[in-house]
């Protein structure tokens, strides 16, 4: 019964240093998140329903569906050709997502802000916005981090405070996933896949915890978004 017990106490201890965060508010979260401040401009994410252009209809006949489906068509991507580039969340795209897409389309980068009071048409303004700057499709993606941090033996008798900040006490285990949507302006067809997700782990010591963090965050979304970008243009590119 005691060493049960004990297990569960340290399962309940590995979750605990568990957390989640997005792309687009990827800040370090100190004491596991509990002193995190959230950028200004993050007002949370945008909803894949609203971006597709999905109605919540609850009067939708089966014979809509059966018309739906007959007039679907692949979506495609012509190289060269002009795309309105969103990220989930964020004010602005992140650059390595802009620079790994541009190598084929060129990429005009548009806010993922949401807006509760928008949320009916703004599958319509996004395409129309689209249309008027004469991009031909829309990439909207959304992106998770997800974070485990695991204690050495040091730290439970790091007791010197200046010498103990600088000894290697942690692992962190960090995951990040992407969702990508590819929707055509003209139709509103789509599609929507998810790249490979990708993992790091890193050994930090209390002095230079959040230096390490976000060198993890921006080594795994560099490699995120390059497979992303490239499977998008594999996929989709004519």
């Amino acid at each position: 019964m005691k060493t049960h017990l004990l297990l569960i106490g340290a399962a309940a201890l590995l979750l605990a240093g568990c957390e989640t965060r997005s792309i687009s508010d990827s800040g370090y979260r100190r004491d596991n998140g509990r002193h995190h401040v959230e950028p200004v401009h993050y007002s949370g994410e945008l909803n894949e329903l609203d971006v597709l252009g999905i109605e919540r209809n609850p009067s939708i006949t089966e014979d809509q569906i059966s018309k739906a489906l007959d007039g679907a068509s692949r979506v495609k991507i012509r190289k060269g050709s002009n795309v309105l580039l969103v990220q989930s969340g964020a004010q602005y795209p992140d650059d390595p997502m802009i620079e790994e897409l541009n190598h084929a389309v060129t990429v005009t980068p548009f806010g993922g802000q949401s807006n509760q009071f928008e949320r009916e048409a703004y599958h319509k303004a996004l395409r129309f916005t689209a249309a008027r700057g004469g991009c031909e499709t829309v990439i909207c993606y959304w992106g998770i981090l997800e974070s485990a941090r695991q204690s050495f033996d040091s730290k439970a008798i790091s007791w010197v405070p200046i010498v103990g900040s600088l000894i290697p006490d942690e692992h962190q285990h960090m995951r990040i996933r992407l969702k990508v949507a590819i929707v055509d302006v003209r139709t509103g067809n789509w599609a929507m896949f998810s790249p490979e997700p990708f993992t790091d782990k890193a050994v930090s010591a209390r002095l230079g915890r959040e230096r390490s963090d976000q060198a993890q965050v921006n080594k795994l979304k560099q490699q995120a978004y390059a497979a992303a970008a490239r499977d998008v243009l594999k996929v989709y590119a004519n």
